[in-house]
């Protein structure tokens, strides 16, 4: 067995990833990133900036996407959980508006691989989760764009019942603006 498990998602490029873990009497160990065996598995990017983040239960992050300087990102959690998702906006791709959701922690030390053309977003479930990842883009800020959380048509089952529901969440005042997949398209048209 290699040093990676590679899951697919049904959605061409979307890839979760399990590291071997090594675990013995003073903890564990693995490689939560080595270029040649994450190219064997088929993810060939050079990586240019790593990002961390913290938030407490109930933040909801997302769902962001940069426009004309897209950003493949390689996330996980380092404390906590987090639910996380990334939703298919590449221009024919048969999976156009589709979405795959997947619980990252510490604990399970998976790693959720989100190429070009996706947005993406997280709820926290734990108490607290520091959620750290790689990009291989920068990050430039006049060309932030993003979908709204609920979107109805593209029908994300958020874990909201362990957040303690709705009126739990938090979210920063921009993430509650954005526009729907539909009034997305329709603007770019």
């Amino acid at each position: 067995m290699g040093k990676l498990v590679r899951e697919e998602t049904g959605i061409e490029g979307l890839t979760v990833i399990t590291p071997k873990v090594f675990i013995d009497q003073r903890g564990y160990f693995f490689e939560s990133y080595n270029y040649n065996d994450f190219k064997e598995i088929g993810i060939d990017n050079v990586f240019v900036q790593d990002n961390q983040s913290k938030s407490s239960k109930g933040v909801i992050r997302g769902l962001h996407f940069q426009k004309e300087f897209p950003q493949s990102k390689l996330v996980r959690v380092i404390v906590g959980s987090v639910y996380d998702v990334a939703v298919d906006l590449r221009k024919g791709s048969p999976t156009f508006g589709k979405y795959f959701g997947v619980v990252l922690s510490a604990e399970n030390k998976k790693q959720f691989f989100i190429p070009k053309g996706f947005a993406h977003g997280f709820v926290v479930l734990s108490d607290v989760a520091e959620f750290a990842y790689k990009c291989d883009d920068f990050y430039h800020p006049n060309d932030e764009g993003g979908l709204i959380w609920n979107d109805p048509d593209i029908g994300i089952k958020w874990p909201l019942a362990e957040v303690g529901g709705l009126d739990n969440l938090i979210f920063s005042s921009k993430d509650k603006l954005w526009p729907t997949l539909k009034e997305l398209t329709t603007s770019e048209n």
